[in-house]
């Protein structure tokens, strides 16, 4: 008799500007309950430190979130959260107060609002931070955010710089005697993706400044910013303070346009984003328990093994012998070779334009997962050597199937 999945692991990241991911997680339930409607669903919705992390940490662990009002990435004030947890923590959402989404494509950007709500955690009587690094708007270098907890950003004529990047080329010294005194006995860790450094070729300027709206001429004064930066802080700011060898080149230090260095020269710790995130919620085990996982991202391509959501679950879920369903909103190049995924679809059903995409975001992922199921099913009927030849066909996705 062939055997039919009934329990399933639904661990999707959030659809930007469309779905959370609570929101992505319930709707594919609701696809994989149209097809098996007596199934188990774990609903496991995954966040990687942007949009969201705050509130959903919070949720799992019985936490509560804190509204706040702090510069936004712009300098206006904008508002925000962030979350207190059972143990002590405070979680600071990057996202939340200097994200992409508040940035207009024309505006210098400060992270001057991560440096208030670090404030507004000590405050509370957080006995320690996590700051969650993701969807950043900014590339300063986390100057703004040193400056909000009390450093002097100073010219050679000892003025203060003003907000944004570019103007770090301008960076004589780091004054740190008004820093406030709480960090020294404040333990602060920084989520992140270890992928992205502060400086080089493979820098946050160059890689993600496009993405934020940068021209290639900026891209450039950015770069050489971040660049006497890195400089300035090592000197300045790091000696006695700062774990790293290299403030330019390390692991994350480039996390949320360099915020990672900043916080890193402060004596914050980097950690890779899902080491921190992930160990609060049993993962391994839920995932284990499944016998399919589903994972979703707004985007599957050659970007998606470096650090993102489904590559994550793909890893762990291949630790158990699980087998993985990644739905994207997108497919782009190297879609088929993310490691540990064992199909792949687009939920989208006809070429549509953007706006009804992010509108039908939850229609569309839960038609895409009943589609895909129906696929397994037919599968699992074939047996295992026609199974084995099974192609998943939606959307224009076309790979073998090794879910049975």
């Amino acid at each position: 008799m062939p055997q039919y999945p009934s329990r399933f692991a639904v661990a999707p990241s959030g659809f930007k500007e469309s779905l959370s991911a609570p929101d992505a997680a319930r709707a594919i339930a609701a696809g994989i309950h149209r097809v098996v409607p007596d199934a188990e669903v774990d609903l496991i919705p995954l966040v990687d430190g942007g949009e969201g992390t705050a509130e959903a940490l919070a949720e799992a662990s019985g936490g509560r979130l804190l509204l706040r009002t702090a510069t936004g990435p712009v300098g206006a004030p904008v508002p925000t959260h962030l979350a207190l947890l059972p143990d002590g923590t405070a979680v600071v959402e990057m996202a939340a107060v200097a994200g992409l989404a508040l940035v207009p494509r024309t505006a210098r950007t400060t992270t001057r609002g991560v440096g208030e709500l670090i404030t507004a955690a000590l405050d509370s009587g957080a006995t320690r931070v996590l700051v969650g690094c993701g969807d950043s708007g900014t590339s300063d270098g986390g100057a703004g955010a040193l400056q909000a907890l009390g450093a002097r950003l100073l010219d050679a004529d000892g003025r203060e710089l003003g907000p944004g990047g570019v103007e770090l080329s301008r960076l004589a010294r780091i004054d740190t005697a008004g820093l406030d005194p709480r960090l020294t006995c404040t333990g602060i860790q920084v989520a992140c993706n270890p992928y992205n450094v502060l400086c080089g070729e493979r820098g946050v300027a160059r890689v993600f400044g496009p993405q934020k709206g940068a021209s290639p001429e900026r891209v450039e004064q950015l770069a050489a910013g971040l660049e006497r930066w890195a400089a300035v802080l090592a000197r300045d700011v790091a000696p006695g303070r700062c774990r790293l060898a290299d403030l330019r080149l390390d692991a994350g230090t480039g996390a949320s346009g360099g915020l990672g260095a900043g916080l890193a020269a402060l004596g914050a710790e980097l950690r890779p984003r899902f080491e921190v995130l992930l160990g609060r919620l049993d993962l391994d085990g839920r995932l284990a328990r499944a016998d399919l996982v589903v994972t979703a991202e707004g985007a599957l391509d050659a970007q998606t093994p470096r650090g993102k959501v489904p590559a994550e679950v793909a890893r762990r879920a291949k630790l158990s012998g699980r087998p993985v369903l990644a739905l994207a909103g997108t497919l782009g190049e190297g879609h088929g070779q993310v490691p540990g995924v064992d199909a792949c679809s687009s939920i989208l059903p006809a070429p549509v334009g953007l706006a009804e995409a992010l509108g039908r975001g939850a229609e569309f992922l839960t038609d895409a997962t009943e589609r895909a199921l129906r696929m397994v099913l037919l599968g699992a009927r074939l047996g295992p050597v026609a199974a084995a030849a099974a192609v998943v066909q939606t959307a224009g996705t076309q790979r073998p199937s090794t879910v049975r």
